[in-house]
This record gives structure tokens, C-alpha cells and sequence, in this order.
């Protein structure tokens, strides 16, 4: 099986075994295109000629025979969204997830976001792919009339490389990536026209939604295989990360460290709507079946490490930020709270600017690493909590995967401040595995149970004492209430 993941930082392409091993793996950069707006975008040709890359060099690498691939499973950034022609080219670059260019478009229309977070369980924010898709339509030119003739498609990265992979035969996306689009309606499971119509989004070009593990039809990447395979697996890499992690039960949780973080619970097939600041969505749709999500996400925190190398300079590279923060002093009482383009959950303040506070003579670099650090960690604790009282379910452990989880400091520390055990896996790329074995299954080469009971995981208990966990939680909701100016 091959499994592509498709994220904010590049493409990789993963094979796995008839067990469901990680046999190898290739990966590719793409550009991040940042203006002087702070807008973030990707180019789309670039992110599909990186995927065809990526599965030529993986096979090549692995020595396998062409006849033995079996099937493709896709995961994909989520909410960065895109538009194109009939015949594949993109009308401008892709807008990803970070950049906040659409929220003009959320405040014209901010009488409506209590109806829109009734029906998508999302708050109407700039965040989400809806706001993305109208400044597109808006601002692009000939979108919108290409629109109104029915020639353009429009949503997100897994639908554009499935209709480029299958030779613009199939337009479609599956349940989790719709349900963050924030114009899918997760109660009745359809495009939700009022919401169309309230952001100017003409709900007849939107793909057709299909089942997680269904069928998205058949690829030979552009002819690189002999033989072409189906495409059966598409997940939001989110939900591909807490698939793969085995979080198929109610009140299993998982926390995915990338660029942002997604943090995510499995609450069962009935939807559970928060009153503090997570939001609902939906897992997945296999087997016939619907599974719903909290779910939190976080703009920077594998991204804040990368701002300490590339923009102030304080690391060669992320590997040295567990010695630094642990050389750091213990007196040091520094915070980041790295708003650099808002602050997500819970708080969904898009106009939030990040500081450094409670620094004193003695904070130096290791301090300011440890800091940054320290607050990938409190971000995500503060999603649990909110997930904890909005579902009533005392969470047991956390789950967690990503470059980051790598990082042993960061990894106590997590298990210090949010008081539960995390339990890291053996196995890396968790989201590309789960679309992989979300296709596998779907194909009936994998036997779920079988894949999920043979993981192997690595536990960090917490060693802190509550009073002294909770002291520098304390002093974390301190630093976010003077970024909120409360």
C-alpha cells in the first residue's frame, strides 16, 4: 500500500508491507509563499508534480515489482484551500490554512456565525476553507464567472490531486475533509446551501463527499506504473494521525505536533458540541458509519521552533532544543505565547499578537528556548481541558505523533503540565498510515484489529508535583489573558 501525505511543509510518500510495516518513505519540500501581507500560500502544480516524485522515488527505492501495489491512500493539510479549471490548472496559488486573508469576508457575514457553527460546529472564522474559497471567488479574475458556468472546482488538497491523479475522472472529497471546509453541515451530511449562499460560494461546484475508506476511483501516476490502482483512503491528515494512532473508541485521544497542532477526540457517532472553545467535526465516514471529533487546533507549535532557527537565530537546528532547555535556569519564569498570526483554539482570536513575558536578567537563549518549547506544550493542554469538560469523559492518556514528539524534554514536560500519561508510537508519519491503512482495510488487505494491537509505544509519565504543575499553568493563562488584553 501506498500511503502520501500531503502537508504544510512538503509531500511524502510512505509503502508499507502486507502487515501494515513502513517499508520506506520519500519526501520533497514545496515552497512556502509568504507576501509582505503575511499571506501564506503553496503552489498547486508544485504540490502534485511532488506527489508523482515522491511515489517514483519510494517505489524505485523500495526494489518492489510494480504488480504488487495494491492501492493509494491520500492524507492532506486541511483547510488550505484551492481552485481550478476543468482541465486541472489552478487559477491562482493555494491560500493555506495559516494565512487570514478572508477575514473581512467573516465579519461582513458575522450575523450568521451562530448559525454557521450550529450546523458545521466550526466558529466562523477565517481559519476554515470557506473564507478562503469566496476571497478567491472575489478577488481572483474570471473565477466567479467561471463559477457561474459550472466550469470551475474549488475545495481543498485532497480533491484537487485526486481529480489530478485520476485524470480529472473523479471530483470528490471525503467526510473529514468536507467538515472543515465550514460548509458542510454535519447534522444532515450535506453541503449546507444556506452557508454557500451566506459566504457567496455556488454549492453546485463543490466535490461530490464519499466515504473515508471509499472509492476515488484509479491512478497510474501519470504513467509511472503499469498497471493503474485505486485510490480508496482519503483522510484530513488530522484524522488520518488519530486513525492511525488506533483512536477508533469513544474518549481516545490524540494530539498530532506539525507545524500547527491538531488535537482530537474520538466522540463516538453522535456529535458532541463545545461550549469552550473546541470544535466539532467529523472523524471519518467508514464501513457506513459516521464517527464525530472534538477537536482543537493550534496555529504554531512545531512552527515555533522553527522560528527560533530561521528568525532569531538562537538554534542551528531543532535537535539542540532539548539540551538548551534543559540547561535553562529553574528560576527563569519567561512565557511565549507565539500569536504570530492569531491564537486558535480555544481562544479563535485572528487579530491576537504573540509576546515574551516574564523576563528577567537571567532569561537568555536557553530560557527563550525552554519557553518555546514549554508553550507547545501548555497549547495542547489547553485543548484537553476543554475537551475534558465539554464531553464529560476523564481522559486516561494522550496519543501523540509528529517531529516534535521526538524531543524527550517536550515529551515529560507534556505529561508534567496536562497530568495524564502520552504515549508516543515506534511507528512516524501516523497521518500517511492511517489514509494507507484506511485504504488497506477498505481494499480487505488489512484486518483493523490485527493492524492496532501490534503498535508499539513508548509512555512519559508525569513526575511533577500537581501544585508545581499547576503553578506554571497558571502562569501560562496569565500570559495568554495579557495577549487577549483581559
Amino acid at each position: 500500500m501506498i500511503g502520501i501525505d500531503q502537508s504544510t511543509q512538503g509531500t511524502k510518500s510512505l509503502l508499507f508491507n502486507g502487515r501494515g510495516d513502513l517499508i520506506a518513505r520519500a519526501d520533497l519540500p514545496h515552497r512556502q509563499i509568504v507576501n509582505e501581507k503575511g499571506w501564506v500560500e503553496h503552489a498547486p502544480e508544485e504540490l502534485y508534480a511532488n506527489t508523482i516524485q515522491t511515489v517514483k522515488t519510494v517505489v524505485e527505492k523500495a526494489g518492489i515489482p510494480q504488480k504488487s501495489i495494491a492501492g493509494v491512500g491520500i492524507s492532506n493539510q486541511r483547510e488550505t484551500a484551492l481552485a481550478w479549471g476543468m482541465d486541472g490548472k489552478p487559477v491562482c496559488n493555494a491560500i493555506v490554512w495559516q494565512c487570514a486573508r478572508g477575514q473581512q469576508i467573516c465579519e461582513r457575514i458575522a450575523q450568521a456565525g451562530e448559525m454557521v457553527k450550529a450546523k458545521t460546529g466550526l466558529p466562523l472564522s477565517p481559519y476554515f476553507s470557506a473564507a478562503k474559497i469566496a476571497w478567491i471567488l472575489e478577488n481572483i479574475e474570471g473565477a466567479m464567472e467561471m463559477a457561474k458556468r459550472g466550469r470551475l472546482c474549488y475545495g481543498t488538497v485532497d480533491s484537487y490531486l485526486v481529480y489530478r491523479l485520476t485524470g480529472r475522472k473523479v471530483y470528490q472529497t471525503d467526510y473529514s475533509n468536507a467538515s472543515r471546509t465550514q460548509l458542510f453541515n454535519i447534522r444532515t451530511l450535506v453541503w449546507d446551501e444556506e452557508i454557500c449562499e451566506k459566504f457567496g460560494v455556488p454549492v453546485k461546484n463543490l466535490p461530490k463527499v464519499t466515504d473515508s475508506d471509499g472509492c476515488y476511483g484509479e491512478t497510474d501516476f501519470e504513467g509511472f506504473l503499469e498497471h493503474k490502482v485505486p485510490i480508496c483512503g482519503v483522510l484530513g491528515d488530522s484524522h488520518g494521525a488519530l486513525f492511525g494512532q488506533g483512536c477508533i473508541k469513544e474518549g481516545m485521544i490524540k494530539a498530532t505536533y506539525g507545524t500547527g497542532s491538531s488535537v482530537m477526540m474520538n466522540v463516538g457517532e453522535k456529535p458532541v458540541f463545545s461550549e469552550h472553545g473546541a470544535v466539532s467535526s467529523l472523524a471519518w465516514g467508514m464501513g457506513g458509519k459516521i464517527n464525530y471529533v472534538l477537536e482543537g487546533n493550534i496555529n504554531y507549535t512545531g512552527a515555533v521552533i522553527t522560528w527560533l532557527e530561521k528568525e532569531l537565530k538562537l538554534i542551528a537546528s531543532a535537535k539542540e532544543t532539548e539540551k538548551l532547555a534543559r540547561e535553562a535556569s529553574l528560576e527563569d519564569k519567561a512565557y511565549l505565547v507565539p500569536a504570530f498570526t492569531g491564537l486558535g483554539a480555544p481562544y479563535w482570536d485572528s487579530r491576537a499578537a504573540g509576546i515574551l513575558c516574564g523576563i528577567t536578567r537571567t532569561t537568555g537563549q536557553k530560557e527563550v528556548v525552554r519557553a518555546a518549547l514549554d508553550c507547545i506544550a501548555y497549547q495542547i493542554t489547553d485543548i484537553i481541558k476543554v475537551m475534558a469538560q465539554d464531553s464529560g469523559v476523564k481522559i486516561q492518556e494522550l496519543r501523540v505523533d509528529g517531529g516534535p514528539t521526538k524531543n524527550r524534554y517536550l515529551m515529560e514536560f507534556q505529561s508534567n503540565v496536562a497530568g495524564i500519561p502520552v504515549q508516543v508510537p515506534k511507528a512516524e508519519e501516523l497521518s500517511g498510515m492511517g489514509a494507507a491503512y484506511a485504504a488497506g482495510i477498505g481494499l480487505g488487505i488489512y484486518d483493523r484489529e490485527e493492524l492496532f494491537s501490534r503498535m508499539e509505544r513508548t509512555a512519559f509519565v508525569p513526575c511533577m508535583s500537581r501544585e508545581k504543575a499547576e503553578e506554571k499553568y497558571k502562569g501560562w493563562k496569565d500570559a495568554v489573558n495579557m495577549v487577549l488584553g483581559r
